[in-house]
């Protein structure tokens, strides 16, 4: 019987919640804003960690860059409280970048939505110009039989 989960997706797991919580409570620099950790990745040999967030109101890397270069510069630290609490043999090397699935999901979901509003409008005018000839069709029956 497989594995129902490997050991990365377990250390990825474990990081993602602990490195949530120690971000919330002991990082107060102000630039970082509202963070959410979406995922880690982690390497096969648990050395090297790629973390992956979002940022409440920036949709491209280009807008949290300055949170960017916060994370990667207290990575030293982040890594110090994770190993502080864990206990694992060896804490793997955090690299922080931005998940931009988020942004591109709103602006999929913006799509689909103006999508469906153009079909409705234009299914909407079809049956009333169908519903109109419907009308002159009766009448015009109405007036024949009068």
């Amino acid at each position: 019987m497989a594995k129902e989960f490997s050991r990365t997706e377990r250390v990825g797991d474990y990081l993602r919640r602990e490195l949530a919580l120690i971000i919330q409570r002991e990082m107060r620099d102000p630039r970082l804003g509202m963070i959410s950790i979406t995922a880690v990745d982690v390497s096969r040999d648990i050395s090297h960690a790629r973390v992956h967030f979002t940022l409440l109101d920036s949709d491209t890397a280009e807008d949290a860059k300055p949170c960017i270069d916060v994370l990667n510069k207290a990575a030293g630290f982040l890594r110090s409280s994770l190993a502080r609490d864990a206990s694992m043999r060896s804490v793997p090397k955090l690299r922080f970048v931005f998940d931009s699935s988020v942004g591109r999901g709103r602006d999929l979901e913006a799509l689909i939505h103006r999508a469906r509003s153009a079909d409705d409008r234009r299914y909407a005018d079809k049956d009333d110009t169908a519903d109109t000839a419907a009308e002159q069709d009766v009448a015009g029956d109405q007036e024949e039989a009068d």
